[in-house]
């Protein structure tokens, strides 16, 4: 066994850029699916979701690997797609089993270094039922021009973290990362927004798996890569409220005890409406099992300034989309989700290929 070769083999999988990471990621699967997006890249050039798929179209067994839910987290999740295919584990697959892998599902948001879509939605919050009446969400509305200020100016940002504080110590912490977190409908402008209907990357996971027949199948097991909450470099296996504590059950006999649930206060993540897992849940219920596989980076507030100060460009100076302070800006949403250290990564190759192991052993039984 070459213990080395996590370290060996990270530098090679893990990109620069949206553009390196699908070229690399087409490279691996020449056969894989393009369905392109309407908006453009920084340059102006296009934008695709990619998609490959492996084993026996009539499998009936199936693991669905998805990378860049939220733009730049997709630099880990599309180095775990990489060494998924380099691993040749598609090679040599039983006939009962199939492997869909979903490279860019949010490529605007990769390609831009966003977290957010093009129409300016967190796409893990954005699979819900819109015929019906959405939540609120009172205490995001109570520190929105905190989240998302007017400038960013020393006295406005001093001002800003004073309000947020205050509202901490009155209300707790949990009460403070559910106002922060959970998601809203009423600010198109701020962090976490869900918006008013599906947007085009829902959209495009949505006919890919009736392109795939995903529906027909009698087990699938769903990894979606994340990055930036919990310890640095540790893959926490998130599983959703949506899919219950049996969802969670059915995490842990594939994965062990590792796997995590917000309902049982195990998970580093809050409970959340309208995530990936809710589109899931509702096409296969207890057929499938999905987990949101989350690479930690840096602390809550390195991460919520970044965002602040992305939301802050865009809402404020879209027309500087690809200026200097736009490219400084996103550089550093880029690094707070993908660090450029070597360790870092080489964590995200190790634990990818454990998990990646783990799904394809169980299906198998």
């Amino acid at each position: 066994m070459n213990l080395d070769g996590a370290k060996q083999i990270a530098p090679l999988v893990f990109s620069d850029s949206y553009a390196e990471a699908r070229q690399k990621f087409l490279a691996a699967a020449p056969k894989a699916k393009a369905y392109p997006f309407s908006a453009k890249g920084p340059s102006g050039e296009a934008l695709f979701t990619d998609v490959a798929y492996f084993g026996s179209p009539d499998a009936k067994k199936l693991l669905v690997l998805v990378s860049a839910t939220h733009g730049p987290e997709g630099y880990c999740g599309s180095a775990s797609q990489l060494l998924f295919l380099q691993s040749k584990m598609a090679e040599a697959l039983p006939p009962s089993t199939g492997v869909l892998l979903v490279h860019a599902l949010n490529c605007y948001g990769f390609a831009w270094d966003r977290r957010v879509t093009a129409e300016g939605c967190d796409l893990n919050r954005n699979f819900v039922d819109f015929s019906k009446p959405l939540p609120a969400n009172p205490g995001y509305e109570e520190l929105a021009e905190q989240f998302v200020p007017p400038d960013l100016s020393e006295e406005t940002i001093r001002r800003a973290d004073a309000a947020i504080a205050a509202y901490r110590k009155a209300h707790g912490e949990l009460a403070f990362r559910m106002a922060r977190q959970s998601g809203q409908h009423t600010r198109p402008g701020g962090i976490f927004y869900r918006g008013t209907g599906p947007t085009e990357a829902r959209r495009t996971l949505e006919q890919i798996a009736k392109d795939f027949d995903v529906a027909a199948r009698d087990q699938v097991i769903i990894v979606d890569y994340h990055s930036g909450l919990g310890p640095y470099g540790y893959g926490e296996l998130q599983t959703e409220e949506v899919s219950g504590l049996d969802g969670h059950e059915r995490a842990v006999k594939i994965f062990g005890p590792s796997a995590t649930s917000p309902m049982l206060g195990t998970s580093a993540a809050t409970l959340l409406y309208g995530t990936q897992d809710d589109f899931w849940e509702g096409a296969l219920g207890d057929r499938h099992t999905y987990i949101c596989l989350e690479f930690g980076t840096y602390s809550p507030e390195v991460m919520a300034e970044g965002r602040r100060r992305e939301q802050w460009l865009f809402v404020n100076r879209p027309q500087d989309g690809d200026s200097e302070l736009s490219r400084r800006i996103r550089n550093t949403t880029k690094n707070n989700s993908s660090p450029q250290s070597l360790d870092w990564k080489e964590m995200v190759v190790s634990r990818s290929h454990m998990i990646h192991r783990q799904a394809l052993e169980a299906l198998a039984r």
